[in-house]
């Protein structure tokens, strides 16, 4: 007869407390499964921003950092290599000095400025603009236009972008649930064998008449263009216009390089009434006054139109900087008197001829820009080794991205792949292309053209 082991024995106790404890962590163990899966779901990212491959940005960024030839001679991003003028910078001092200029501006956008800017554009109009009803600053023009789009699009509305387009369209289009409907600027036929006018890159009117369906809310026009630097003719807008005002289709004209044109430039707004009633024009106090960071910009457009992009604008960020809306506004009010607008254009065009000299010596083409900043450049004279030892994430993407990779490790000369700007159906339209920034000092320029002559050994 065996008799049952005392609770304090020790002939079966250490099993029992092993399997106890086993059973408790297992336990744990899938309550923290549990737990982790619960939570990992919850940590998703939306879908809006999940799976986005690296933006071109950090990519050149990253490049940039791993090149043997530093410092690298950045022609790439758009900012500014100089200052503001000076009669800009002093009005942004002294208005960091006054009390009012320190708090919250009005969400319309301060007094002064609104001001400002109506008495600047309305000879452009032809009218007077309205500053209380009629312009509302935003905390730079991208912001502004994802107000524009928060404040007309719904989930499912259809919005027509061109290609190229600046990458940020894509995004605030998509935040408020747009589905984007893209129509292919048409790159001109000779572009790799010699230079010709960025006015070539053309749109096929049939093939955007055919994009336009009932579902389709809004068009996004870009004049003067980035990146390909053409401003659109009074003929090609008119008749844009027109496809908008048969469809009732609303125009955000993105005019923030509108103070830098070499040819005559027609704003949107300027058309007609009929087209005026569409149109929500875009400005920039970055790009007009050399302060990209300062991060201010406006909508001119009519009211029953502009109120729902300043209400978007109040729920997004309330108000913009306030002593840097005054300093803009005593930069639109004394530019004039200044010949500060003669001026943006003169020194820019001779920094874009300065700049392009190295493309005749080197007998690369490229599209002469009618407006902007940018130079687009036909490189498929230059020959990329079999073995190059691209990376992986360089290796994947298109030509443009690999010449622009090679460009920062065997030149020393960071530029941007406009392929970026495209779907990847209609990418094979830029593969060969890369764009420049000229807004730098003459002395950067003169180096990046001294050191793009190094191609000379790599073309074919």
């Amino acid at each position: 007869m065996f008799l049952a082991a005392p609770a304090s024995s020790t002939l079966f106790r250490p099993t029992v407390l092993k399997t106890a404890a086993a059973r408790a962590s297992q336990t744990r163990t899938r309550a923290f499964r549990c737990c982790a899966a619960a939570m990992s779901d919850k940590l998703k990212p939306a879908a809006r921003v999940s799976g986005q491959r690296k933006d071109v940005w950090s990519f050149i960024n990253e490049a940039a950092e791993t090149s043997p030839n530093q410092p690298i001679v950045n022609m790439g991003q758009g900012f500014f290599g100089y200052n503001p003028p000076p009669f800009i910078l002093d009005a942004a001092k002294k208005a960091l000095d006054r009390v009012e200029c320190n708090q919250y501006s009005p969400t319309k956008g301060r007094p002064s400025l609104r001001k400002a800017i109506a008495n600047a554009y309305s000879p452009f109009w032809g009218r007077k603009l309205d500053p209380e009803t009629e312009v509302t600053i935003t905390t730079g023009a991208n912001e502004g236009m994802l107000s524009a789009f928060m404040a007309f699009i719904e989930p499912g509305d259809e919005v027509i972008v061109f290609e190229p387009f600046f990458d940020q369209y894509i995004s605030n289009i998509e935040m408020p649930g747009g589905k984007i409907v893209y129509v292919p600027m048409h790159p001109p036929k000779t572009g790799a064998t010699k230079t010709s006018s960025a006015a070539d890159w053309t749109i096929d009117f049939d093939e955007l008449e055919r994009a336009i369906t009932p579902r389709t809310k809004m068009i996004v026009l870009n004049t003067p263009h980035n990146p390909v630097g053409k401003v659109y003719s009074k003929e090609e807008l008119q008749k844009i216009g027109d496809l908008c005002v048969k469809n009732q289709i609303i125009i955000l004209s993105d005019e923030v390089y509108d103070r830098l044109y070499y040819v005559p430039f027609t704003r949107m707004a300027t058309l007609s009434p009929e087209v005026e009633r569409l149109t929500l024009t875009v400005g920039s106090a970055g790009k007009n006054f050399y302060a990209t960071g300062w991060r201010v910009g406006w909508l001119i457009g009519q009211p029953h139109l502009l109120q729902h992009v300043s209400a978007a604008h109040t729920r997004i960020c309330f108000s913009s900087v306030s002593p840097l809306q005054e300093a803009c506004a005593v930069g639109f009010e004394q530019a004039d008197s200044q010949g500060f607008w003669a001026e943006t254009i003169r020194d820019m065009k001779a920094k874009m001829d300065r700049f392009n000299e190295v493309w005749h010596e080197l007998g690369m083409p490229y599209s002469e820009p009618e407006g902007g900043y940018f130079v687009l450049v036909n490189m498929s004279k230059v020959r990329l080794p079999e073995d190059y030892p691209f990376p992986p994430h360089v290796a994947s993407r298109p030509r443009d991205f690999k010449l622009a990779w090679f460009l920062i490790q065997e030149v020393g000369v960071a530029a941007i792949p406009p392929t970026e700007f495209y779907t990847d159906a209609n990418a094979h339209m830029a593969e060969d292309y890369i764009r420049f920034a000229v807004c730098k000092n003459d002395d950067v320029l003169e180096e990046a053209k001294e050191r793009l002559r190094g191609l000379k050994k790599y073309m074919g």
